[in-house]
């Protein structure tokens, strides 16, 4: 496991959760999800214009794709996570002793014994009360609140450069090995793409390409078999 250090200069990993975590979901996406639709139309035509298309066409709709559903999902959190933000400012007005006893036996439940607690929420209301009840009460800070934008394009890039690999690999082949050649480096990009997940969060490598390569190899098999269903041999 990579060991960490919480000196200064050398920031913790938790910083890029919620970047890696779109990144990784799009790249992915963009890897499995195009190969699949590459091997389903070379199977019916493996004609380099049918495969171009279908390639691009999957590309493009799938980047806007990935970033809309990540923008209106992580903006439902954003939304949310104001919303509690307003609730705890008012209630800070209407109720300030109520909401200090909370932030007390908050602090008691962490391991403070009760006058400690009560000095601590003390300090702490009287320099920021609203920030302290969000981080405290709510869980919340800069470093975790939702980032649309960010999540909107850091999914789409990835998607889009991602799905690129197994469309140039499609493109550069001969006709008659497009789908073997494909699926090969559909399972050498998902691996790599879980090691470069793993490295980037300072995480486990094998488990990180294990979970990526089982999990999209299994997407894709789902995908050949329902292609099978409908009469196109994969």
């Amino acid at each position: 496991m990579t060991e960490t250090s919480a000196h200064p200069g050398e920031p913790h990993y938790i910083t890029r959760s919620g970047w890696l975590r779109a990144a990784v979901l799009g790249a992915n996406d963009g890897i499995v999800s195009v190969s699949s639709l590459i091997v389903g139309v070379a199977a019916a035509d493996p004609a380099p214009r049918a495969v171009l298309i279908a390639g691009v066409a999957g590309l493009a709709a799938g980047a806007m794709s990935m970033a809309a559903g990540e923008y209106v999902s992580v903006s439902s959190q954003s939304d949310t996570e104001r919303a509690d933000i307003r609730r705890e400012e008012i209630a800070l007005t209407e109720m300030p002793e109520e909401e200090f006893a909370e932030l007390v036996a908050i602090y008691e439940a962490r391991g403070l014994s009760r006058r400690t607690a009560e000095i601590v929420a003390r300090e702490l209301t009287e320099k920021d009360a609203l920030g302290t009840h969000v981080r405290d009460e709510l869980g919340l800070s800069e470093i975790h609140s939702a980032n649309p934008l960010q999540a909107a394009l850091a999914s789409a890039a990835t998607f889009s450069a991602a799905a690129s690999v197994p469309l140039i690999a499609a493109l550069v082949s001969p006709s008659s090995v497009v789908i073997p050649v494909v699926l090969l480096v559909t399972i050498l990009s998902l691996a790599a793409l879980g090691a470069l997940g793993a490295k980037a969060g300072a995480a486990p490598v094998l488990p990180a390409i294990r979970r990526v390569v089982v999990w999209g190899a299994f997407a894709m098999g789902v995908t050949a078999f329902i292609g099978w269903v409908f009469g196109v041999s994969v």
